[in-house]
């Protein structure tokens, strides 16, 4: 799942990229709100975290902008402000969820965890299909109670495919959510990471539909 995260604050940012990708996000940055607003138009995160004070252009003005584009992505808008009606602006902009600074990571990293299930309508963190228990809290992958060693990037391949149970991915959409912003996006590298995971999960825990893409059914 790719997240992107809009904060100034450089220690904070990295702070927080760094509790994120140890779960297997794909994390991009932006640290003034120019970046952020063109980043969150144009690519396809799964949930974008937003400083309000951002230098350029403030948070508000950037959340507004994007549901006026109608970009739908889950946005959780981090303030320094104490004050109730900050936080009430950025929710009637159309913010999803918000905290306040200063904050603990353990608790940023259960909203972002329950803000991408909420948009994925998965309710449990654990999936589990046949013997494979696949925890989305923390990127584990149990068969029969015994751990199954993942690379990063099959981590990330997995993640996205449990959050979309049942519905096709293609190779391109698949390469969107799980590179970064300048990361070498080559959409045939896809193939190679399923061909891992089926090997490690199973040849029927991941379906390859010849041409279109892969699926995970619904259990």
């Amino acid at each position: 799942m790719r997240i992107l995260i809009a904060e100034d604050e450089t220690v904070l940012c990295e702070q927080i990229r760094r509790v994120l990708a140890s779960e297997g996000r794909v994390v991009d940055v932006a640290n003034d709100g120019e970046e952020a607003a063109f980043l969150g138009a144009t690519e396809p995160y799964d949930m974008i975290i937003l400083d309000i004070g951002l230098p350029k252009r403030d948070g508000i003005s950037i959340l507004k902008e994007w549901r006026n584009q109608n970009v739908d992505t889950p946005v959780l808008i981090l303030t320094a402000r104490d004050g109730w009606s900050e936080r009430v602006d950025g929710l009637d902009a159309g913010a999803d969820d918000y905290m306040t600074k200063p904050f603990h990571m353990p608790e940023l990293s259960a909203r972002v965890r329950a803000m991408l299930r909420r948009k994925s309508g998965r309710a449990n963190p654990l999936f589990q299909k046949g013997k494979i228990e696949f925890d989305l809290r923390n990127g584990r992958v149990m068969e029969n109670g015994f751990p199954i060693d993942l690379t990063s990037q099959e981590i990330a391949v997995l993640t996205y495919l449990v959050h979309n149970t049942g519905r096709l991915v293609s190779r391109t959409e698949l390469s969107e959510h799980i590179y970064e912003y300048d990361g070498d996006r080559d959409s045939n590298t896809i193939a190679v990471f399923v061909t891992r995971l089926r090997k490690k999960l199973g040849t029927d825990f991941i379906r390859t539909v010849r041409g279109r893409g892969y699926v995970i059914e619904e259990t």
